[in-house]
């Protein structure tokens, strides 16, 4: 019993996490409206593991880790923040392809090292983890196996959030036409730009402190 309430606070964890809009959010569904479910899931994905890896430094509670991300922010921030802005430039003024010509679906491994990248360049989001595992009643040290556990769930409620996103998403798909995907590039550079924009604004807050 206690291993499946684990489990199911680290799926609750990792749809608390991964739910709100940001720019992954976004680039996950301009995706999956251009290139198909397969490319949404991919970058899902991407999401999903760091989400997992920023998971387990906070689960196993890796302190040494902990105070390099929060010491090193300003940094990690601002190669983010400006990867974040040239990859909302891009989107941009990105012409859409056809979405008449019935292409299959793909994925690239772009699309996993991307959002992994914009996810991982987010030093919060530990501990962002942190605050919903205490939430959770899950502060207290619990044996390797549990943590695992844990972690798997985690991994899991991820993976859930980007499952429905790209569903949902996929389920519109036929009814946007060209030009609605052009404005649709727009509105996803520059929000994608704008969390960069944000994102080097917060590490030059967090320099300055």
């Amino acid at each position: 019993m206690l291993n499946v309430e684990l489990a199911t606070r680290g799926v609750a964890t990792g749809l608390i996490i991964a739910a709100p809009v940001g720019p992954v959010n976004v680039l996950c569904m301009q995706r999956t409206l251009e290139k198909g479910w397969k490319s949404g899931l991919v970058s899902g994905l991407g999401a999903a593991a760091a989400d997992t890896i920023y998971g387990s430094i906070a689960a196993f509670s890796i302190t040494l880790v902990i105070d390099f991300l929060l010491h090193e922010q300003f940094w990690i921030r601002v190669v983010g923040g400006l990867l974040l802005i040239l990859i909302g430039v891009l989107y941009y003024f990105r012409k859409p392809q056809s979405l008449k010509e019935k292409k299959r679906d793909e994925a690239s491994n772009s699309d996993f090292v991307s959002t992994f990248l914009l996810t991982a360049t987010n030093p919060t989001t530990v501990l962002s983890f942190i605050a919903v595992l205490a939430t959770l009643g899950m502060k207290e040290q619990r044996a390797v196996s549990a943590t695992a556990l844990l972690i798997g769930g985690i991994f899991t409620g991820s993976m859930m959030w980007w499952i429905i996103l790209t569903v949902t998403v996929t389920s519109l798909r036929r009814k946007i036409g060209e030009r609605a995907m052009v404005w649709m590039n727009r509105v996803a550079g520059f929000a994608i730009g704008g969390f960069g924009v944000v994102n080097i604004v917060l590490g030059l807050t967090s320099k300055r402190h």
